[in-house]
């Protein structure tokens, strides 16, 4: 089969896809030009991205479409032919509750505050200066997920293993998880409120949709703790921009953790909420990579090599997407 690769991360790891998924014709185009990588989408048998706009989605005539990543916000999916399969692939949990956790203690610690202080040539600290405040250990938190997926699920595990409560809301308070016996409680979005108001940590993993669009706004700011931290690892767009920017400058809240944001990059240039927002000295700013592990990728180019065997010999695949 002709296989064609645009997303330039996952061609990284060229050689596990050919090794695990031999005897295809494999094309790496993520460094071609816009057109010569539409000319590939539209010969391609099996296409591997991360993004794929609607009018190279409407040419594609692959009879099986992988994402390489657990979002389908940035891939034209309702412009492919509907006989064409479409399949997801994350492994990203792990990597992605270990950089909610390190926000936390960041922020209890002060930790890019005092090491600003401590490059200036001070030393503060409750020995030398008595208005110095002091942290909070994690067996005295409580952290409230909006949203409990993987993610969630991964990181309610490493959070409450280190003391820390965890509540959490989601679409479907009814469903079974093994891990609900170490959340105080879950229950619907309706109690979104009760969350904010009960927690020291607020972390957003939900994925972006028309009711999650815009979901944290002032009137949520206004009903968290005034030294809480909102942590958000999923779509910027499920904040509003203007609304956190202010709860921040007044003090609303006591800070955020941002891994996610309104716009793309240019290049390397960030766009411009990354600089007003993390300018704000109460903000832990990201470059959305708190995914970014080896593990991860070595174990997504794993499932996208095996759904691409199972693909050409008919078998069932992993982690497919529900189009209508």
């Amino acid at each position: 089969m002709r296989v064609v690769v645009t997303d330039p991360i996952i061609s990284r790891f060229a050689d596990l896809l050919q090794e695990t998924a031999p005897g295809n014709d494999w094309e790496f185009v993520a460094n071609l030009s816009s057109e010569a990588q539409s000319a590939a989408i539209a010969g391609a048998e099996v296409l591997v991205c991360a993004k794929l706009g609607s009018r190279d989605a409407a040419a594609c005539t692959a009879g099986f479409v992988h994402i390489t990543g657990s979002g389908a916000d940035r891939v034209a999916v309702a412009d492919l032919p509907v006989e064409t399969v479409v399949s997801r692939t994350s492994h990203h949990e792990r990597s992605i509750a270990e950089h909610i956790l390190m926000t936390v203690l960041a922020h209890q610690r002060r930790l890019l505050s005092v090491t600003e202080q401590m490059r200036s040539g001070t030393w503060p600290s409750v020995a030398t200066e008595p208005s110095t405040p002091l942290h909070r250990t994690l067996d005295e938190l409580t952290i409230g997920f909006v949203g409990l997926g993987g993610i969630g699920t991964e990181a309610v595990r490493l959070c409450t293993g280190l003391g820390m409560k965890a509540v959490a809301v989601r679409r479907s308070p009814q469903a079974g998880s093994v891990l609900e016996a170490d959340l105080e409680w879950v229950k619907a979005m309706e109690n979104l409120p009760e969350l904010l108001a009960a927690s020291d940590v607020v972390v957003l993993c939900l994925p972006l949709t028309g009711e999650t669009r815009g979901l944290m706004g002032a009137g949520q700011f206004e009903l968290m703790r005034d030294d809480a931290l909102l942590v958000n690892v999923s779509r910027g767009s499920i904040v509003d921009e203007e609304a956190l920017y202010a709860a921040l400058q007044n003090k609303a809240i006591g800070g955020a953790a941002l891994d996610v944001w309104w716009d793309a990059p240019i290049g390397i240039d960030a766009p411009e909420s990354v600089s007003r927002l993390a300018a704000l000295p109460q903000v832990i700013a990201t470059p959305h990579h708190s995914g970014h592990a080896h593990q991860t990728f070595v174990r997504r180019a794993t499932e996208i090599a095996q759904n691409i065997n199972a693909f050409k010999e008919g078998l069932p695949l992993s982690n497919t997407f529900k189009r209508f």
